[in-house]
């Protein structure tokens, strides 16, 4: 009994799958799957059936057995269509539909199965980075908030834009005393009172711009720079995990969007029926066949025995 059933891979018609999956039809994990549900032995062995055909031994190794349904069922890529045909016999019409049916389902599973596999691994390896991402953000949030704890500022370049003000404010007013004080001069010794009194207020002015401008930068370290470069630092790192924590949470859906967009499905072209005809065996060919062979063995021994008799004569 004889059918076709026409498979294509919808989702992805590329020739390596549908290659690698007419391998896994054919292979002995799938002969004995496929003879734990459909009894494949004992409708192959059955005596029932002629000797020329039938399987040989109901408990023929594995290797032999597989030998020899390979050749009551075909399953081959068309290279013109792009599909898998499949050809199965049997010595009832049900038990070839079935075997039909059942390599279509497992071939289906198996290519859900093995998209899955791989969509599941590309969604776990993203998954994986996230989480490591958020810890790596997580972690750098928190070294930039104990900064600004251990130092007692939110934000050090705030504090270093507010102390250049007040320098430049101070210095303005020394400018301002300067001014003044150089006016008292034309005409006051410098040892009068005004005169005085502008030169202290401009000395306090002096130190305590220098006191100012050492909290922005100094030698002996522990200035402000310092810190707003370390604090610059941590933030940028901080930033930086953010963003690409971002990143890959934009990954990730679009990981999950994908693998599920490009799991592969098995299109059946022509679902197996039930044959109406037995074309195997070709009775009449192999009767001619047959009547040939013995016509010509026959012919072959007359001749040898006319041989024979002719040198006895």
């Amino acid at each position: 009994m004889d059918f076709s059933s026409l498979l294509s891979g919808t989702a992805s018609g590329t020739r390596a799958d549908q290659l690698l999956l007419r391998d896994f039809l054919r292979s002995k994990d799938m002969l004995i799957k496929m003879d734990g549900t459909l009894r494949l032995r004992g409708h192959y062995s059955s005596s029932k059936h002629d000797i020329f055909s039938r399987l040989s031994d109901k408990n023929a190794s594995i290797e032999s057995f597989h030998q020899y349904l390979l050749k009551r069922v075909s399953i081959e890529f068309d290279d013109y269509t792009g599909v898998l045909v499949i050809r199965a016999q049997a010595y009832d019409p049900d038990t070839a539909r079935k075997i039909a049916e059942f390599l279509l389902k497992e071939g289906e599973i198996f290519m859900n199965q093995a998209a899955q596999r791989l969509a599941g691994s590309q969604v776990e390896f993203l998954q994986q980075q996230v989480n490591r991402l958020y810890d790596q953000a997580l972690f750098t949030r928190q070294e930039l908030v104990a900064y600004q704890n251990k130092h007692g500022m939110i934000s050090p370049q705030a504090s270093a834009e507010n102390i250049s003000a007040v320098v430049a404010r101070l210095e303005g007013q020394r400018i301002e005393l300067e001014a003044q004080r150089r006016a008292l001069m034309a005409y006051l010794v410098q040892d009068h009172a005004s005169v005085v009194m502008l030169t202290q207020q401009i000395q306090a002015l002096d130190r305590q711009i220098k006191q100012e401008k050492n909290k922005l930068a100094s030698s002996r370290g522990a200035s402000l720079n310092q810190t707003v470069e370390e604090y610059q630092r941590l933030e940028m790192e901080a930033t930086f995990a953010q963003d690409v924590y971002k990143t890959a949470l934009v990954a990730l859906e679009k990981g999950r969007f994908e693998a599920t967009r490009m799991l592969k499905q098995l299109s059946v072209v022509q679902a197996p029926l039930d044959p109406q005809e037995a074309v195997e065996p070709r009775r009449i060919y192999n009767m001619v066949v047959y009547v040939l062979v013995i016509w010509l063995l026959a012919g072959v021994a007359l001749l040898l025995r006319a041989i024979v008799q002719d040198h006895k004569d």
